[in-house]
């Protein structure tokens, strides 16, 4: 078995849907968050579909006890951004938090490998904590958009707001669809002062 191929095969790793986007041109996941969010760039790796190997890799992620998953397509796609230097700016690398109860159950946080692999190839600061999801419960994208939780409380919050002023931030997902938690995070992002939020997931909903 060569290596790469522990988890994908050569002919496999060649089919997968790459997006293609940069963080350079205009593409249609910088278009989701028009309007919501100030997102200064948006960029995802793989396309998701629901007949797909991306759609495997991502279950398997999540549900199959296989976070090297998230090590296999960091370290790829933080290859590919190295070379580019298109990220060059970045300070800090967050990933979209679980609830503590989901963390516990998982046993970890299936974004983490990705995004930690990311800020590696970056030179950019980890950091895992930053971000706290308040709820255990998915982002209410039916409720206007508000993502707020029982009694007023915001779903995602901040640790330590002083540590993201003035810092351009790299938010990091597995998936996005509506775009709905990414605009969530992003606001409790944009209440510290001057900060700059990029975003990349591994797969986009086309």
């Amino acid at each position: 078995m060569r290596r790469g191929e522990r988890l994908l095969c050569t002919l496999c790793r060649n089919q997968l849907p790459l997006t293609e986007y940069n963080f350079i041109d205009e593409n249609p996941i910088d278009r989701i968050f028009y309007g919501r969010i100030n997102i200064k760039k948006a960029n995802s790796f793989l396309f998701y579909s629901e007949k797909g190997i991306v759609k495997t890799l991502i279950h398997y992620l999540k549900y199959k006890n296989q976070p090297q998953i998230g090590s296999f397509l960091g370290n790829w796609y933080g290859q590919i951004l190295a070379e580019t230097g298109t990220l060059n700016q970045i300070d800090l690398v967050v990933p979209v938090p679980l609830h503590w109860k989901k963390l516990r159950k998982r046993g970890y946080n299936q974004v983490s490998h990705f995004a930690e692999l990311l800020a590696h190839y970056i030179n950019a600061r980890y950091i895992d904590d930053l971000l706290i999801k308040t709820a255990n419960t998915k982002t209410q994208t039916g409720k206007g958009r508000t993502f707020r939780w029982q009694n007023d409380r915001d779903l995602y919050i901040l640790s330590d707001p002083q540590l993201l002023k003035g810092k351009n931030v790299l938010l990091v997902d597995d998936v996005i669809t509506t775009g709905a938690t990414i605009e969530a995070c992003g606001r409790a992002l944009k209440s510290a002062d001057d900060v700059n939020i990029y975003v990349v997931s591994m797969a986009v909903v086309p």
